[in-house]
This record gives structure tokens, sequence and C-alpha cells, in this order.
């Protein structure tokens, strides 16, 4: 599995794309039989208690996505805290099974892992 991560809008899908994907093989923020699984923080902002359940499941896919939440302010809400950090925690958990993780910065792809 390759571990894709980066800001939102930092050329992440593009360069999923890049790697011989197409729309079709990437999903959005679903489980599904497609290789790839793009925006898996929303995913976890839906249920982050039930974040750890996606661990086995991502395993199987080839690509996944996930913008960088853990920067910036950190938020009031107990809940939008709760998310950030059952996403690091499961990005965290990711990276260390994946072959390669990638982290994207303005477009450019800097290999983290592998």
């Amino acid at each position: 599995m390759i571990l894709v991560i980066g800001a939102m809008a930092s050329g992440k899908k593009e360069y999923v794309k890049s790697l011989g994907y197409s729309d079709l093989d990437i999903a959005d923020a679903v489980l599904d039989e497609r290789p790839v699984l793009y925006n898996l923080q929303d995913m976890v902002f839906k249920d982050p208690e039930g974040s750890g359940n996606l661990y086995d499941v991502l395993l199987k896919k080839e690509v996944v996505i996930c913008n960088e939440v853990g920067s910036g302010i950190i938020p009031v809400d107990d809940t939008e805290r709760k998310a950030r950090e059952a996403t690091g925690r499961l990005c965290n958990r990711l990276a260390q099974a994946a072959e390669r993780v990638v982290r994207l910065v303005c477009g450019i792809p800097v290999v983290i892992k592998g």
C-alpha cells in the first residue's frame, strides 16, 4: 500500500494519477472495490471512534490518500479535536505498514518512506 499525504490542494490526487490510476480507480471517502481511497480524513471525521476499524480494510488498498489535518490552530470543538487525533493516529499506523509514504508539498512529491 502507498500512503499519500499532504495539505488540501497540494496535488495528491494528480500525483496518484501519474502512477497510472484514473478517476475510475479512485473512491472518494467510500470503501468499495476500487484500488484507491481518496479523502480518508472525511471518513474518520464522520466516525472518529470507529476509525480503528478502517485499518485492516485500508491495508488492502493499493493507495490511500489523506489530507494532513494536524496543523494549525487546535479546534475548540471536542469532536473535531478527537477526529483530528484519530486521523493522525490512523495515518501513523498506515505509514508504519505502508511500502511507501509520499508527502506532497506544492505539487512536489517527497518520498518519506520507501
